[in-house]
């Protein structure tokens, strides 16, 4: 076993011995590491062999063996220490601003270049646009006015799915187009799935069944589901007696149980798939940045657009960028940047409020979920096994477009209430067990160019203005890819861009999937001695990029075991190196961008990160120079985000 030692000097030997024709020959290795200028030692993996001619004594041999067989062994895997604590290291924040403004990484002048696509906003679309035209060898840059995810992309109820709903509607009503949209959602499932090993994958959902008759209806259905995606098809569905649903999902109401039906869809993380995009999209050459806003768009002299004027929201620097064409990925907020381009642009979002909230993990099995497809009023509600809680939503109504909406308290009522109807009555379903709630913007949108201007389209619209502004609105994290594929084809014909080649997108792996395993988080725990649960966290959260928190920044515990990482919340596997790592690597730049974004501590638990908030402050302070002044109006803002994360009251009372 390996084991990390700090404020030390190590000495690792390596002997093998070989026999050939009588002769022995021996390897030794002797390194003699120095301490890191943080008191830090680590194992960097280089085998170097020294062939003697003397050998060495059996005692020797034998003390060293099993190092040995250990070290080779790592050597072997492309996943050696070396290599994995040497990857890209992100550009810092400051370059990503110097390079729109036209400076050098040192922030020198040069001369300004023009982009060929400026892409506006850092969701699950604009993230991916920028992905898929960085890769095809265009100059892209991308900007968001908060933070990336900070919108519905954080939002979501986690789902990867094709859409049983749609489904649904193509079998009963014949519909070609329902059909069409749930075939192109299973595609996309997968290559979701395959891109992204670490951040996404598959999850067995139940249909419970309380009337035979429903039995077969349900069974088709699922079959079908399975059919639809052909190939590309995850594990297929099955039937379960009432015996064995009961014991896969403990918790579910016995009453007239007939048994269900179990069907595979995917499950991720999406505010780290978000930020795994903008990050794979920097890897590839774009340049991205959170907290830039658009203030204006500038236009060339045939009145198209060409550019746009951006302000820093953190200092409230101004500066303009050009670019061949710009594209408006800003989700419910797409009116505004149409009104920017022309007032008289007709609005096409029809905003639909859909609250989540999230219950303690004795509510579901840890690997099973369950979907009520029909709730009191007709709607589909979720409850699914996320990120060591449950998660339960979603519903639909009309709401006002604002940054961060408040979940109704009669919409978390009505989600608990169709939850209870399911479950066990060992289970009291209680509004105190809510652990936070949210509410995300879904952006309808209406198509400016259809007959009917009011009916809203069923998937997403692309839409170039008469000034040459390209509008992606629409669609869902499942096709997010599809979504930008398109979007950069458009904007390929539309400004006569040109790229080095096709679109790659289906086969770039993103960011921290390149050397991913499912058993990587052992040789995390073997490493740097971290407990299991945080050891997988880090595996599941950043991929192959973990090796680089625990061999860069410093996390000691105090404890004899575990030896590193330092949680910020006892019950959760978020650890403080974390936390400078979102601050050097991953563009967080203020405590929501950590607690909400980096880490999902706010969507789990909105109180548990408002005891968290004192100590994430004073980390950030130490990482990005914060004086006093910053940190009160990072524990205001902060506070003022976790009270629209439901859980309002009870911080109010605690902070009185």
């Amino acid at each position: 076993m390996w084991r990390r030692a700090a404020h030390s000097k190590k000495i690792f030997a390596v002997a093998a011995t070989t026999a050939t024709l009588g002769c022995g020959s021996t390897y030794y290795y002797y390194e003699k590491q120095s301490n890191h200028a943080r008191g830090k030692t680590l194992y960097y993996s280089t085998l170097k062999q020294q062939e003697t001619g003397a050998s060495l004594g059996k005692s020797v041999l034998s003390a060293l063996s099993s190092r040995n067989t250990a070290f080779a062994d790592a050597l072997d895997k492309r996943q050696g220490l070396e290599t994995l604590a040497d990857q890209w290291q992100t550009p810092s924040r400051t370059e990503m601003l110097n390079r729109l403004k036209g400076l050098s990484k040192d922030g020198s002048k040069t001369e300004k270049q023009e982009y060929d696509l400026l892409v506006v906003g850092g969701g699950a679309t604009g993230t991916g646009i920028a992905v898929d035209a960085a890769t095809r060898g265009l100059n892209v840059a991308l900007v968001e006015r908060d933070d990336f995810a900070s919108g519905t992309s954080s939002r979501s109820t986690k789902l990867v799915h094709g859409g049983v709903r749609y489904l649904q509607k193509a079998i009963m009503e014949l519909d070609y187009e329902q059909y069409k949209l749930v075939v192109e959602a299973l595609h996309e499932r997968k290559i979701f799935l395959d891109i992204a090993p670490y951040l996404a994958d598959q999850l067995p959902i139940m249909l419970p069944v309380y009337q035979w008759w429903q039995v077969p209806y349900y069974w088709v259905g699922c079959k079908m589901y399975d059919l639809f995606a052909g190939r590309e098809a995850l594990e297929s569905s099955y039937f379960l007696t009432r015996s064995k649903a009961l014991e896969a999902f403990p918790m579910l109401k016995k009453d007239r149980l007939v048994g269900a039906l179990v069907y595979y869809d995917g499950q991720h993380n999406d505010a780290r798939m978000n930020v795994a995009l903008a990050l794979t999209a920097a890897y590839h050459g774009a340049t991205v940045a959170n907290h830039c806003e658009v203030i204006s768009l500038t236009k060339n002299e045939q009145g198209n657009v060409n550019g746009a004027k951006l302000r820093d929201t953190l200092t409230g620097d101004e500066w303009e960028v050009q670019a061949k064409g710009v594209i408006n990925a800003t989700g419910p907020f797409t009116d505004g940047l149409r009104k920017m381009d022309n007032k008289e642009n007709t609005e096409i979002v029809a905003p639909s409020a859909g609250v989540h909230i999230i219950l303690p993990n004795y509510y579901s099995p840890r690997n099973m979920g369950l979907l009520d497809p029909a709730t009191s009023d007709g709607r589909v509600i979720f409850f699914l096994p996320w990120q060591g809680n449950t998660i339960a939503g979603t519903t639909d109504s009309p709401t006002d477009v604002t940054q961060n909406p408040l979940p109704k308290e009669d919409e978390i009522k009505w989600i608990l209430d169709e939850v209870s109807h399911y479950l066990s009555t060992d289970v009291k379903v209680r509004r105190s067990d809510v652990l936070a709630a949210w509410s995300g913007i879904r952006p309808l949108v209406r198509d400016p160019h259809a007959k009917n201007t009011e009916s809203l389209v069923r998937n997403h619209m692309i839409n170039v203005s008469d000034n040459h502004l390209i509008t992606i609105a629409g669609g869902k994290w499942t096709t997010y890819r599809a979504m930008a594929m398109e979007t950069v084809d458009r904007a390929i014909e539309v400004f006569g861009l040109k790229p080095t080649g096709p679109c790659i997108t289906e086969t770039v792996m993103l960011l921290g999937s390149k050397e991913y395993t499912k058993t990587m988080f052992i040789r995390l725990v073997q490493e740097f001695g971290m407990d299991t649960e945080v050891a997988s966290h880090l595996a599941n959260s950043y991929g192959d990029r973990s090796w680089n928190i625990g061999h860069k920044i410093e996390d000691p515990t105090s404890m004899s075991w575990p030896v590193y990482g330092k949680r910020i919340s006892p019950n959760y596997p978020y650890i403080e190196a974390e936390v400078r790592y979102a601050a050097r690597q991953e563009y967080a730049a203020t405590a929501v961008d950590v607690l909400a974004r980096r880490t999902r501590l706010a969507f789990l638990n909105a109180e548990a990160a408002y005891q968290s908030l004192p100590r994430v402050i004073e980390i950030l302070s130490e990482e990005l120079n914060w004086d006093q002044d910053r940190q009160k109006e990072e524990y205001l803002s902060t506070v003022a985000f976790l009270k629209t994360m439901g859980l309002g009251d009870k911080i109010e009372t605690a902070h009185s």
